[in-house]
C-alpha cells in the first residue's frame, strides 16, 4: 500500500505531464521534485543523560613578526641608532623563536603517556565536582567487604554419570535462557574494548575500557538522575539511560594510541583495578585512595593483555611483538623479565587458577601454546642478559635439554588465534579464532601435574561461530564466567546482535537478543563473579547492556 495520499499522487501526475509538454517544446523549467515517502521511525538508541561540557577555547593572540610591528625606519637615522634598532629586532626574533619552540614542546609533552600518579580530579577533568563526589562515595561503599577471587578444585563438576552432568547443564539452561535487557547506557564515549564485572553481590558494577583510554564505571541498577526536558519538566533519566556511570581518562593521550586492552581486579580483595593500554603502560587504580599509579611501562610494544594468579603477587603481560613479561608486584618495575616466545603478536595470556605455573597464550602465528613458567624463568641461566630474552634465545633454550617441557603443548589453528583462556577450575580452555571456530579442550589432573609435554590431542568440541568482526568492531573473545558455584560456562558476542552462552562441553545454553532495544553487535562480554543470572555486554559506540531476569 502506497504511503502517498490521493492528492499527492495527482500532483505527481500533473508534474510528469508538464515535464513531458516542456520537453516537446525544448524548454526547461525547474519543477518541484516528487515528494518522497516519510521513512518509518526506527528504534531510538540509548542517549547519554550527561552531556559533555564543551570547553570554550580562548583565541590565542595572533603572532606578528618584529619586522611588521616596527615603526617606519627613519631614512636619516644615525649608524648608532640603526645598530641599536637591529639589535632589538634580533632580540625580539630570538624571543619569539624560543616561545614557539616552548609551545611545540608543551604540545609534544601533552601527547605523551602519563607516567606520574594521578587522582580522580585529574582523570575526571572537566566533569562536575558532584560526579567526582558520588564516585568517591560509591567506591567507598564497596570497600566495606573484601571480595577475593574464589577458587574451585580442578576436579570440581566431575560427575560419575552422564545423567548428573546433563542435569547440571539443564539447570543452567533453564536459568540463563530467560535473561532480558534490564538496563542500557552509553557508558564510554568510544568503542568498548574490554570489560570486567565487580564481585560485589549487592550491585551490578561493571567496568568498561574503550578505544581512547577511557575507563567507564557503570552502576547499572543505581537510581537514575533526573533531567529536565525542553519544557523544563523534570523526568527520570531512566527513560533514556539506566543507572549511573562515570568516565575516567586513565590512559593518555585520549586517542586510539591509548586503547584499554585489558581490565583485571586485584584477586586478593577487589579493592583496586589494573588496566593495560596501547600506550605501553599498566596502571593500578586504588578504590581506597582514588589514585591511579603506573606499575609498568615499556617503549617497545603495545600491551595486549594482562593476568594475575590468585595470590595477586605477580602479573603476566603479553604484547604485540610476541613477548611475555613477568612482573613481581612486590618488587616493582625493576623485577620485570621479558621473554619473546613468539615472532608474532600474542593477543592474550591466561594464568591457570589452580596451577599458576601454567600459562596459555593465543598468537597471530595461528597457534595456542601452554607454557610452564617454572622452566621459562630458568632461561636466564642460558643468557648473559638477565632482563630481556629475544626469540632466538628462547628458541635455543626450548631446543636444549634444559628447556624440555617448558612448552607443554602447541595446537595450530587455521587462522590467527584471538584469545585463549583457562576456566575457573584450570582444567578447560576455550579459544577464539578468525577461522570462525570456538574450540574447547579439557585436561585431566594427571596431565596437568606432569613436567613433560602434554600428549597430542585435538579439541573435544568445535563450535562454528562467526568471528569476522572487521576493523570497526572489537575482536570477539569467549569469556568464562568466573562464578565457581556452577557448571563452567562462557559468554561470547554474536554478529547477529545477540549474546551466546555455552557450557564447557559446547552446549548452547542461551541465545540472548532484543531486536527492539539492541541494534549493534555485542562484541565485548563479561559475567558476575558471584551471581549466576547476570551478564553484561558492550558495542562499538560505547553503549552497554545489562542482562538479568526481568523481575529480579
Amino acid at each position: 500500500m502506497s504511503d502517498l495520499s490521493d492528492y499527492e499522487l495527482e500532483r505527481e501526475a500533473n508534474i510528469a505531464r508538464n515535464r513531458e509538454i516542456l520537453a516537446k517544446l525544448d524548454l526547461t523549467v525547474d519543477l518541484p521534485p516528487a515528494k518522497k515517502p516519510t521513512p518509518q521511525p526506527t528504534a531510538k538508541p540509548v542517549q547519554p543523560s550527561k552531556k559533555a561540557k564543551v570547553k570554550k577555547e580562548v583565541a590565542a593572540p595572533v603572532r606578528q613578526s618584529a619586522r611588521l610591528r616596527r615603526a617606519t625606519v627613519d631614512p636619516n637615522e644615525s649608524p648608532a641608532k640603526k645598530r641599536k634598532r637591529e639589535a632589538e629586532e634580533e632580540k625580539m626574533r630570538r624571543k619569539e623563536e624560543e616561545e614557539r619552540l616552548e609551545a611545540e614542546e608543551r604540545e609534544r609533552q601533552a601527547k605523551k603517556p602519563r607516567h606520574n600518579d594521578i587522582d580522580l580530579a585529574t582523570v575526571m577533568e572537566g566533569q562536575d565536582e558532584t560526579d567526582i563526589g558520588t564516585l568517591r562515595t560509591m567506591l567507598q561503599s564497596i570497600l566495606q567487604e573484601t571480595h577475593p577471587r574464589r577458587l574451585v578444585a580442578h576436579d570440581a563438576f566431575t560427575f560419575d554419570s552422564d545423567e548428573k552432568e546433563e542435569a547440571a547443564v539443564a539447570e543452567l539452561k533453564e536459568r540463563l535462557e530467560h535473561l532480558k535487557v534490564v538496563a542500557r547506557a552509553k557508558v564510554t564515549e568510544d568503542r568498548i574494548y574490554t570489560a570486567a564485572y565487580h564481585a560485589e553481590p549487592t550491585k551490578d558494577l561493571i567496568f568498561f575500557g574503550d578505544k581512547h583510554g577511557q575507563l567507564g564505571i557503570w552502576d547499572a541498577r543505581a537510581p537514575s538522575d533526573e533531567v529536565a526536558d525542553e519544557d523544563g519538566d523534570v523526568t527520570p533519566a531512566a527513560t533514556e539511560e539506566s543507572g549511573k556511570y562515570w568516565r575516567l581518562q586513565l590512559h593518555w593521550p585520549a586517542t586510539s594510541r591509548s586503547s584499554i586492552s585489558s581490565i583485571k581486579f586485584d584477586p586478593i580483595n577487589s579493592h583496586s583495578i589494573y588496566t593495560s593500554s596501547y600506550d605501553c603502560t599498566v596502571r593500578c587504580l586504588s578504590f581506597t585512595s582514588g589514585i591511579s599509579t603506573e606499575i609498568f611501562s615499556t617503549e617497545e610494544a603495545l600491551i595486549s593483555c594482562i593476568d594475575l594468579p590468585p595470590n595477586g603477587n605477580q602479573m603476566w603481560i603479553s604484547d604485540a611483538v610476541g613477548g611475555l613479561t613477568h612482573l613481581d608486584l612486590r618488587e616493582g618495575k625493576g623485577s620485570a623479565r621479558w621473554y619473546q616466545v613468539s615472532d608474532h603478536k600474542i593477543g592474550s595470556v591466561s594464568v591457570n587458577p589452580t596451577n599458576p605455573h601454567l600459562l596459555v597464550t593465543a598468537s597471530n602465528s595461528r597457534t595456542m601454546k601452554i607454557w610452564d613458567t617454572r622452566k621459562l624463568q630458568k632461561v636466564a641461566m642460558q643468557s648473559n642478559d638477565d632482563s630481556e630474552f629475544n626469540h632466538d634465545v628462547i628458541s635455543d633454550y626450548l631446543a636444549s635439554s634444559k628447556g624440555k617441557g617448558c612448552m607443554r603443548a602447541d595446537w595450530r589453528h587455521n587462522k590467527s588465534v584471538s584469545s585463549a583462556y583457562w576456566d575457573p577450575r584450570g582444567r578447560s580452555i576455550v579459544s577464539t579464532s578468525y577461522d570462525d571456530t570456538l574450540r574447547l579442550w579439557e585436561f585431566q589432573g594427571s596431565v596437568l601435574k606432569r613436567d613433560s609435554a602434554f600428549p597430542s590431542s585435538r579439541p573435544f568440541s568445535q563450535i562454528k561461530h562467526n568471528c569476522q568482526t572487521g576493523r570497526w568492531l572489537t575482536v570477539l573473545r569467549a569469556q568464562w564466567s568466573p562464578n565457581p558455584d556452577y557448571y563452567p560456562h562462557f559468554t561470547v558476542g554474536n554478529m547477529e546482535h545477540s549474546l551466546d552462552i555455552f557450557s564447557c562441553k559446547g552446549d548452547l545454553l542461551a541465545h540472548l537478543y532484543d531486536r527492539q532495544r539492541i541494534t549493534a553487535v555485542q562484541a565485548v562480554t563479561c559475567s558476575h563473579p558471584s551471581v549466576l543470572e547476570r551478564a553484561a555486554s558492550g558495542n562499538a559506540s560505547g553503549r552497554c547492556v545489562l542482562w538479568a531476569p526481568p523481575d529480579d
